[in-house]
């Protein structure tokens, strides 16, 4: 037991130690292409954005698109059969950008059905048909853009061999409600949006994408050519992470990943455990059940050596020989915190030892979504089981 609790840990320790350096090398990378000259003529860039029923979230979207530092840009919004007035909010913002002096364009598409399976894939499939960019660029409707976001991803494309480039987002503390900015759920799912791009980061830099936020991916056209469109992604409840590993693995372009905080998005926290539970366990089903046998496999992995070590803490009294198992999660949390705070601290709370909490939970609530995925828990995602 002894010798199967060293191996144990020195295989999961040795891994994100491996993650950590990926982390490293896609910085190295990043820094390296910031340095180059995008030249005088900006690339046109289209912003597909899908919306439904988001009258309430979208005000701090459409204020970001109105401060972006590049006007050479089209934004095609594809209202997804809202109920609400959010097609209404979209039509007064299209005027209004229409009557200022500048290189933007704004699209409104409207869907009067949509078969799914995944109802987000099919709108962005819809959008991305009318869009006339070199660059294709995805975000949400309710995210918060910085001003230098599209000018930061097109210049991390200066690589003609970069197909793909994800980047963080971030979740807002929460500051209305039962759950208020300063309590711990509030600060969890913060702290846990980093991890996750921790992971995402980590895999890019070793050759391994297997996914990335799909509120903060830009492509390039030729890209979308090679693999023969959007439309060749196959259907998943994490399409990003569909399109990701598709690249990576039919073509030859490279997926990159992104640190710095000139394109990190800010997006809404979830108000609810219930809601915030939902959002992670279609990701984690997503990446346990993915299409990609390299990102399944991968996936599984991490996930079932995360969960044996939290189900061997209770064993602890009576095992004790096993306690490397336990020891395993807390020092790669450790490692991946380090990753987390180094390069995406400027996004997070300021809130220092606020995180040991988060931190020893974050192992916990991974092992809850892997069981609850091995049990064939399916969250309900935009009215429909996904």
């Amino acid at each position: 037991m002894i010798f199967f609790s060293l191996a144990y840990y020195a295989i999961f320790v040795g891994l994100h130690l491996a993650l950590l350096l990926g982390v490293f090398l896609e910085r190295k990378r990043e820094i390296s292409a910031l340095k180059e000259e995008a030249g005088s003529q900006w690339p046109f860039v289209s912003v597909v954005i899908p919306v439904h029923n988001e009258s309430k979230r979208i005000g701090a979207l459409l204020n970001s698109i109105e401060k972006q530092n590049y006007q050479n840009a089209e934004y095609i919004f594809i209202d997804d059969r809202s109920k609400d007035n959010t097609p209404e909010l979209l039509a007064a913002f299209a005027d209004k950008i229409d009557k200022g002096d500048n290189r933007t364009s704004i699209k409104i598409l409207s869907l009067t059905e949509n078969p799914g399976p995944n109802h987000k894939q099919f709108a962005l499939a819809f959008g991305i048909d009318e869009a006339k960019g070199e660059f294709l660029l995805f975000t949400d409707a309710d995210c918060e853009l910085p001003p230098l976001w599209i000018r930061g991803m097109v210049r991390r494309m200066s690589n003609a061999k970069t197909g793909v480039m994800i980047a963080p987002v971030l979740k807002r503390p929460l500051v209305e409600g039962i759950f208020k900015k300063k309590s711990f759920f509030s600060l969890y799912q913060c702290y846990e949006h980093g991890i996750r791009y921790v992971y995402l980061a980590g895999a890019a830099g070793l050759g391994a994408a297997g996914g990335g936020f799909g509120n903060n991916i830009i492509i390039r056209r030729a890209t979308l050519d090679t693999i023969g469109g959007y439309r060749k992604v196959p259907p998943s409840p994490t399409e990003d992470a569909a399109l990701v590993s598709l690249v990576r693995s039919s073509t030859d372009f490279k997926v990159r990943a992104a640190l710095g905080s000139d394109v990190h998005i800010i997006t809404e926290s979830e108000d609810f455990w219930r809601l915030f539970i939902k959002q992670t366990l279609r990701w984690n089903n997503g990446g346990l059940f993915s299409p990609d046998p390299t990102t399944r496999l991968n996936y599984n992995f991490l996930m079932i050596t995360i969960t044996m070590g939290v189900l061997a803490l209770p064993l602890l009294p009576f095992l004790p020989s096993i306690l490397l198992l336990p020891l395993g999660p807390l020092t790669v949390m450790i490692l991946n915190s380090i990753s987390n705070f180094g390069f995406l601290y400027p996004s997070l709370p300021k809130r220092k030892l606020g995180y040991v909490l988060p931190l020893l939970f974050t192992p916990v609530y991974f092992t809850f979504m892997t069981i609850l995925g091995y049990l064939g828990i399916k969250p309900e995602w935009k009215g429909k089981k996904v």
